[in-house]
């Protein structure tokens, strides 16, 4: 620890541990005569020595896992100022006009800000949560089904080549982050047209329960093999079936960021896959956790 606050590195901390192990041996052969008991306390002295270095292996991972996370959120934070410029900007551009469309170029540059304002959000709440600062929700009385139909609407927008269903099912009141509602909305329909067979629907319903509202995400396509599907919450990780579409606009840290809002309100995620059939099912409690 006191090497890593020097500033050393890793390849450092390993040479001076190399370097004490062959000097502490080479005056341990010259003072002590050969047998067995000096041959037990080598032994000791080697096992001390490597205990010694696989602590100091693992404190130094966990210092440059700890700052590269730093790193990426004062990064995320910083871009957001000039991003937040563009798109003011591109909206403003887009209101100067006579009431005419805006133009394709302009409407363009506007999808393009906005899905680089969604990833770097998403890379924000990664830096919180590898930092264990926890994924912030402000859950307020809201009704589920006005919100996921606001997202859909959202995605339907975004992604006019995919057919969304949506179904309600019962009472849909709770209390909620509706931002963080609308954002596991809008991961889960993007992941399941990102993954999913272009000419079949996304499904996305919602049903309410006594105690908890189930809001699931269904497409049709490659079945994920049962081995892989925990997995899929890991952040920085995407589906081995991906297209190279998926891999040029995707960090893989859209169902990792599903999984933490959903735990933040008390709630789970599953997946089923079977049969060419993909449903993502998020159970929410009616009071969330953190408004309890």
């Amino acid at each position: 620890m006191l090497r890593a606050a020097s500033g050393f590195s890793m390849q450092q901390m390993v040479a001076e541990y190399r370097a004490l192990r062959a000097s502490v041996l080479r005056l341990w052969f010259d003072a002590v005569p050969p047998g067995r008991e000096a041959v037990e306390d080598i032994g000791r002295f080697n096992e001390a020595i490597d205990q010694a270095v696989a602590e100091s292996v693992d404190f130094f991972s966990k210092e440059v896992d700890r700052w590269r996370n730093v790193f990426l959120g004062v990064l995320g934070h910083d871009l957001r100022g000039p991003l937040n410029a563009i798109l003011l900007t591109s909206q403003l551009i887009s209101k100067l006009g006579d009431g005419t469309p805006v133009s394709e170029p302009t409407a363009r540059l506007i999808r393009s800000g906005e899905r680089m304002k969604e990833l770097l959000d998403d890379l924000l709440d990664y830096s919180r949560t590898s930092l264990d600062l926890g994924l912030p929700v402000s859950p307020a009385p809201c009704d589920l089904a006005a919100v996921c139909q606001e997202e859909v609407e959202v995605q339907r927008a975004a992604l006019p080549a995919c057919r969304i269903e949506y179904a309600v099912d019962g009472a849909t009141q709770g209390t909620w982050d509706a931002s963080r509602i609308r954002q596991v909305v809008g991961n889960l329909v993007t992941n399941a047209a990102r993954y999913g067979h272009a000419a079949s629907p996304v499904a996305v319903r919602l049903r309410g329960s006594e105690t908890d509202v189930h809001l699931s995400v269904e497409n049709e396509g490659p079945t994920i093999p049962r081995e892989t599907i925990e997995l899929l919450f890991e952040p920085l990780r995407r589906a081995a079936e991906g297209n190279a579409k998926a891999e040029r606009t995707s960090m893989g840290l859209g169902l990792f960021i599903v999984r933490q809002v959903a735990q933040a309100h008390g709630g789970t995620v599953s997946v089923d896959s079977a049969d060419g059939r993909t449903v993502f099912t998020v159970v929410l409690p009616r009071a969330s956790r953190q408004a309890a």
